[in-house]
């Protein structure tokens, strides 16, 4: 079924106020992709500079199969960049090391965060000075469900 472009995107809502989407290429949509780079002064003309077009399932999907959409709700990670209202690309192919930020299920709940090791512990790092680190103990029920490979928000 085709979504009406003027309606918002909708998600199934899991715990801790993430929507998530699955990925479906429903059809290319290759957009101009400028070869010049952007200057934040004086605008040029820069139809001279189209190189190729971008197709942005291309650009930010690497592997289909593994890869996922999430709404973001809340504001604690928003020193990263990473805003309520954004949509996360997510790629379950990617390995969660250390300092990437996740998509994690913490005793049921999902969170988005920065995984942080320590030589024997495991915290997910808020990116706001008015949220906590979380310890993910052993006895927590823990698991990564991909790492953000983009952030897509409206500007």
């Amino acid at each position: 079924m085709e979504r009406d472009a003027g309606q918002p995107l909708a998600g199934t809502r899991i715990g801790g106020g993430l929507e998530i989407f699955g990925f479906e290429k429903r059809s290319e949509r290759p957009l101009p992709l400028y070869l010049a780079a952007v200057a934040a002064g004086f605008p040029s003309p820069a139809d001279d500079f189209i190189d190729k077009r971008l197709d942005l399932n291309e650009y930010c999907v690497e592997h289909p199969e593994a890869t996922f959409f999430v709404r973001v709700h809340g504001d604690s990670m928003r020193d990263a960049g990473i805003h309520s209202g954004d949509i996360l690309v997510v790629d379950r192919a990617l390995d969660p090391r250390h300092n990437r930020v996740v998509i994690a299920a913490l005793n049921g709940e999902l969170t988005v965060k920065r995984i942080r090791k320590t030589d024997d512990k495991l915290f997910l790092m808020p990116e706001h000075p008015e949220f906590a680190p979380i310890e993910v103990t052993h006895e927590a029920s823990f698991e990564i469900w991909g790492v953000v490979a983009y952030v897509i928000h409206k500007v």
